[in-house]
């Protein structure tokens, strides 16, 4: 009988490590951490949604990333950011372990399943922004907006309608898009009509809304 392999938790590794943690919980909408605030701890989410956000002098807002559990994020302070670059904030109830900066340092170098997990997240973050930054250069806001309701749904099981967040706000979509909200509004109200979507106070979207990306 083949032996069976033990996966590695993070989740119950972190809440493991005692001193130099805190799991702290967030009401939706409150802020984790703000644009310009000490960059001095990265940030593990356990429960919940996470909305990543940048401000221009000017007050223009973009959302960076929508992250969900088994994420880590405010990583730059490794690197030696002193400050964080973007605001972090609950985008529904959420539980989020706080890891010190010197205590993170030490679990990348102790701990070596740790790190290898560590890595493969920050492999798959850098993925990720370039597939972003060639949405923004090449494709149009529909298509942006296809993409970024497949990615919350976990596109991946044909035919089958999943959740994405209750109560997302079309303002939030179209900063994560690029947009305006009247275009979101055009383009969820056209998806909806064509049966890529469903809006009863939950967001479902179905593996079809596919062929507005594909599509030329």
């Amino acid at each position: 009988m083949a032996k069976k392999v033990k996966t590695f938790d993070p989740g119950a590794f972190l809440a493991s490590i005692g001193i130099g943690r805190k799991s702290e919980k967030f009401k939706r909408g409150k802020a984790i951490f703000r644009q310009g605030d000490e960059a001095d701890a990265v940030y593990y989410i356990d429960k919940g949604k996470v909305n990543i956000t940048v401000a221009s002098k000017q007050g223009k807002e973009g959302v960076i990333a929508i992250l969900e559990p088994g994420e880590f994020f405010g990583e730059g302070c490794l690197a030696g950011q002193p400050v964080h670059m973007a605001t972090a904030a609950a985008l529904s109830d959420a539980v989020v372990l706080r890891i010190e900066k010197e205590t993170m340092i030490r679990l990348l170098r102790d701990q070596p399943d740790f790190s290898q997990l560590f890595m493969g997240f920050l492999l798959s973050r850098n993925v990720q922004i370039e597939a972003d930054l060639v949405d923004q250069l090449f494709n149009s806001s529909e298509k942006r907006l296809a993409r970024v309701l497949l990615l919350l749904a976990h596109f991946g099981k044909e035919g089958k309608m999943e959740p994405v967040i209750p109560k997302i706000s079309q303002d939030l979509l179209a900063a994560r898009v690029g947009t305006t909200r009247s275009r979101i509004n055009y383009f969820m109200n056209k998806f909806r009509k064509l049966g890529f979507i469903e809006y009863n106070g939950t967001l479902k979207v179905n593996s079809a809304l596919l062929n507005v990306i594909v599509h030329d």
